[in-house]
């Protein structure tokens, strides 16, 4: 029997692997996935911004966490030898209703502790002369960073710290009893006294094989990339975002340069007919099964269709998608829009509709259960660890 098992081998589940060892040192993990590669889904497939955490509640747990995660990934990438590189975000306002919002930003990033500059149209378009906006917040700790390198790393460090990792191990079952938990799956079962689940797109079936009474489920969000030519690679220095409708959890289409020194556009946010399938029009007919039968799914079709209508209509046609972009960046063409790989976000949706915005953990006598940790929870992996096994460990 092991002492612990971490079912997920992305960011956070790696991170929380880690995080365990460093705190009981000598104790027996295992980690395991179901991919053949660490990082496969949402912390190999995203933008590699290191987030500032400007955006969410005070008070909540994306809020602390996202700031104290900047600040933690990047040392820890500077402390291993991991590019990284925090040049800055520029949240643009291009009207006055998005002026409005932006300075409900500003008094939400003070009220979370952070740092944000206010500029006017002639200091935006001083720092970013192709850039237009009656205004913007200027946000210093944001950055940019590659979290698959950041995982392998720490996945490295967990086997010298003793741990194992099976990658190609899916997990069917689970069961709980006051000795441990098994966990069972096509390549036979084991055993440990404590388990967590970091399931990523799939914590919703986890939670439910653990025996735990789920009010929510995950609906997969598409978020498509493009990749501007190397020509133009220097169009912009800093991230530049779009100031975000407070009602969603996504945050607009943005530029963002990447740490190979690319200059990526997106993403936005379709609703998803696989949780796994990248490529465009992929369907797995079990995940959209799952979400035609959850009455919240409806709930949400309901209050955002006009913003959902906007978001398909918009990935059919790739001039509605860069007209999103000219908002702000007048000067870029649909030549400039190069196919990238999309990403999938797991948004955890109740059953009455209610999109959950913050991280949500819950427990069992011996488990931890990581049930929603969307972006920015790669930036936030780190301190959403120590959260983790804090809690695990304090009934050990």
């Amino acid at each position: 029997m092991y002492d612990f098992c971490v079912i997920g081998a992305g960011i956070v589940g790696v991170a929380v692997a880690r995080e365990i060892l460093h705190r009981q040192p000598g104790s027996s993990l295992l980690v395991v996935d179901k991919a053949d590669a660490l990082a496969a889904h949402q912390t190999g497939h995203n933008s590699g911004v290191i987030h500032s955490g400007i955006y969410y509640g005070p008070g909540s747990l994306k809020a602390e966490l996202s700031r104290r995660g900047a600040e933690m990934t990047t040392g820890f990438a500077l402390d291993h030898g991991v590019a990284v590189d925090v040049r800055g975000k520029l949240l643009v306002a291009t009207d006055d209703a998005e002026l409005a919002r932006m300075r409900a930003l500003h008094e939400r990033s003070e009220a979370n502790g952070l740092d944000v500059e206010v500029l006017d149209a002639v200091e935006l378009r001083r720092r970013e002369p192709a850039i237009t906006g009656v205004g913007a917040l200027f946000v210093p700790t944001t950055g940019i960073v590659d979290y698959r390198r950041i995982t392998e790393v720490m996945a490295d460090q967990v086997r010298s710290a003793g741990g194992e990792i099976r990658l190609g191990t899916a997990v069917t079952a689970i069961a709980e009893s006051a000795a441990g938990v098994t966990v069972s799956g096509p390549s036979g079962s084991w055993s440990a006294r404590r388990l967590v689940v970091c399931a990523g797109l799939q914590a919703d079936r986890l939670a439910r094989m653990a025996g735990i009474r789920t009010e929510f489920q995950i609906i997969p969000f598409r978020g498509e990339y493009y990749e501007l030519p190397a020509s133009r690679s220097e169009l912009v220095h800093h991230l530049i975002y779009p100031i975000p409708d407070p009602a969603l959890p996504f945050l607009g289409v943005h530029l963002s340069p990447t740490i190979e020194g690319g200059l990526t556009v997106g993403p936005n946010a379709v609703l998803g007919m696989a949780r796994e399938g990248y490529r465009k029009f992929s369907v797995d007919r079990r995940d959209v099964w799952e979400y035609l039968r959850f009455p919240g799914f409806y709930r949400v079709v309901r209050a955002h269709l006009r913003t959902g209508v906007g978001e398909l209509r918009d990935s059919l046609l790739k001039s509605g998608y860069l007209a999103r972009c000219r908002k702000y960046c007048p000067e870029l063409t649909i030549d400039d829009l190069l196919p990238r790989e999309s990403g999938i976000r797991a948004q955890a949706v109740l059953r009455d509709g209610t999109l959950v915005h913050d991280f949500l953990i819950e427990r069992t006598p011996r488990s931890l259960h990581v049930l929603n940790a969307p972006s920015p929870a790669a930036t936030a992996a780190l301190p959403i660890a120590e959260t983790v096994a804090r809690r695990l460990l304090a009934e050990c």
